[in-house]
């Protein structure tokens, strides 16, 4: 009889427990502790938007041998339940008294012998999804257990997407390319800049998204000045030239690209800007392969930008993709992640207008054994009027 599983078949999420206790046994790791919802979703399925509430932490324990246990509040039994771990442990959260610290104390001890080892994520992308005063009670508990970084163990593994990943993605990507495609219909002179923001996110919701985790972009005469900004009130005007970029959600994955709208026709600038992106995207395209390294690509986007006479703008030209909005590596000049096949990535190189303003292209890939596989569908060449 199958086992009881979400999003995936059982024997994904096994796979992936087996790839992590295989790192964890180059290690001195009894145990690994995961306490962000991105690795709890990535272990077990567990797919929730009751992270949002702060008032509960989450925990599941990966042991160097057998299946992990979920140590959570007893909201979240009925769901966890239904993924396929079996082993759960659970208190009535929140508990001002002992809010989890002594169930995962005591879960830890027994998995863990008295000088043994316990890894938990501390490095960069990371952070501890608990009170840090409950965290140090449990470590109090813990005795002669040592507590050691843990971050290559799940992040080695999360990086390299099973076909079952790269397929959700691709459809997260698919809606986003017909919520895109839907843009003139909203966006044009006169409408309000913070009313194109959510029918875009209407939109996304209407193609298929779970939730629209992440919406931004700008517009601006001849480019926009930023693209993190809550959207004004404002209305386009011709020779604006509009960007929404978005992190759409479907089954926990996300997509993470955006596209350039002109509103009436665009300057000289714009259109030679437009060309100079799209063309050292296409040059990446061509030569990316497994065994480059995260700085390869700054490098790639930055000399294809300047042969092209634009001024590459500041920051990272593009990142991991996943369960996360953004995941490890960054595409800048100091990162030295080695690129292998399986990883999904953005390229996203910017050019720098002057005056403020900015231009910035941005499509999601997988990296295979021949080179980028698009899972967004390529943005055209030259820019879409509205």
């Amino acid at each position: 009889m199958p086992e009881t599983s979400l999003i995936f078949p059982a024997k994904e999420y096994r796979g992936r427990v087996a790839r992590v206790q295989a790192a964890m046994a180059a290690t001195e790791a009894e145990a690994l502790l995961l306490t962000m919802p991105e690795d709890i979703f990535y272990i077990t399925g567990f797919l929730t938007r009751f992270w949002e509430s702060p008032a509960r932490p989450w925990f599941v324990i990966v042991p160097a041998t057998g299946d992990p246990v979920a140590v959570i509040p007893a909201i979240g039994v009925d769901l966890m339940s239904r993924t396929w771990i079996t082993h759960i442990r659970s208190w009535p959260a929140p508990d001002p008294r002992d809010d989890g610290v002594s169930l995962l104390a005591g879960t830890l001890c027994d998995l863990v012998p008295e000088n043994g080892t316990i890894a938990t994520p501390m490095g960069a992308e990371t952070h501890l999804h608990a009170p840090l005063g409950h965290y140090d009670a449990v470590k109090r508990h813990l005795g002669q257990r040592r507590i050691i970084d843990g971050t290559h163990l799940i992040q080695s593994v999360r990086e390299i997407k099973s076909e079952a990943e790269i397929a959700k993605i691709r459809e997260t990507c698919g809606i986003a390319d017909r919520a895109y495609a839907r843009v003139p219909e909203f966006a044009r002179e006169g409408a309000p800049l913070d009313q194109v923001f959510r029918n875009f996110q209407i939109a996304l919701l209407q193609e298929g998204a779970d939730w629209v985790s992440y919406v931004a972009g700008g517009a601006g005469q001849g480019g926009y000045t930023d693209v993190i900004s809550p959207a004004a009130a404002q209305p386009l005007q011709a020779g604006d030239i509009l960007m929404l970029d978005t992190g759409a959600v479907k089954d926990g994955y996300f997509c993470d690209f955006d596209r350039n709208f002109a509103i009436g026709t665009p300057t000289d600038a714009v259109r030679r800007a437009q060309e100079a992106l799209w063309q050292a995207t296409q040059s990446v395209l061509q030569t990316l392969r497994p065994g480059h390294v995260a700085c390869d690509v700054h490098r790639m986007l930055d000399d294809a930008l300047r042969a092209s006479g634009a001024t590459t703008g500041g920051g990272r030209l593009g990142h991991g993709l996943g369960i996360a909005l953004t995941e490890w590596p960054s595409f800048t000049p100091l990162d030295t992640t080695l690129l292998r096949a399986g990883m999904v990535l953005t390229l996203e190189p910017g050019v720098d207008l002057g005056q403020g303003r900015i231009l910035v292209h941005e499509e999601n890939i997988v990296l295979r054994e021949d080179g980028p596989e698009l899972l967004s569908t390529r943005a055209p060449q030259e820019m879409v009027i509205l």
